[in-house]
């Protein structure tokens, strides 16, 4: 597990390689976004504490099991003091609910943790504000940094080899695209998130990407016509 700082406020914690976590400093400790895979949790606690204070809240991008992995272990080792927030729709499918017709795509792994809040978009989450981001997931959320417009666009975007959306598979990291629900949705949604004008773009996969609206739209542009 690689922890790096991103800005004054916010690290990026990447395991395998393969999936990010964000850790983004408040007055009272870290909001955590995401939790990557199983098996994180001692590794997600101990940056937080080497980055100088204690994870106090936990908010999730979405409900795929690479993203929620290590959710029910922290939450054990956290206590019921940690507050947990998810898109409301994905609350409801790790409930059993029927939200889409047919099996939602991508990997949802059982959770024990039914979180505390049912995010609709528009709250606020300390410095973050959450912007309902439907496509990847029903219920998928990306946060704003209104400090310093870092955006969290969890699986939104992605910027292995180059920023890209989630809805084709002519790029390198095609895991995204196969648990996409909606392909046209997504492409809505990062319209929105690039409308944000945002100064960092930070994705569930791949690197920070700054003054990344360049970047941005001609993802759109590529992914739009598919």
């Amino acid at each position: 597990m690689r922890t790096t700082q991103i800005t004054e406020n916010l690290f990026q914690i990447n395991r395998l390689h393969f999936v990010n976590a964000y850790l983004v400093r408040e007055p009272d400790g870290f909001t955590l976004v995401d939790t990557t895979i199983g098996g994180s949790a001692d590794g997600l606690i101990e940056a937080a504490r080497v980055a100088g204070g204690e994870i106090r809240r936990i908010a999730l991008t979405h409900g795929h099991s690479d993203h929620v992995g290590s959710l029910d272990s922290l939450c054990k080792q956290l206590g019921d003091e940690v507050e947990v927030l998810m898109g409301e729709p994905d609350v409801r499918i790790h409930a059993g609910e029927s939200v889409v017709e047919g099996k939602p795509k991508g990997s949802w792994a059982k959770l024990e943790t039914t979180p505390d809040t049912r995010l609709q978009g528009g709250e606020r989450i300390g410095s973050l504000e959450v912007v309902p981001s439907p496509g990847h997931t029903p219920g998928h959320m990306a946060f704003l940094d209104t400090r310093d417009r870092v955006l969290l666009a969890g699986d939104t975007f992605t910027t292995y080899w180059r920023t890209e959306i989630p809805n084709h598979f002519t790029q390198r990291f095609p895991l995204a695209t196969m648990g996409t629900q909606d392909r046209q949705q997504v492409v809505e949604s990062a319209r929105a998130l690039r409308a944000l004008e945002a100064e960092v773009l930070l994705c569930g996969h791949g690197p920070a990407v700054r003054s990344p609206v360049e970047a941005m739209d001609a993802a759109i542009a590529r992914a739009g016509g598919r």
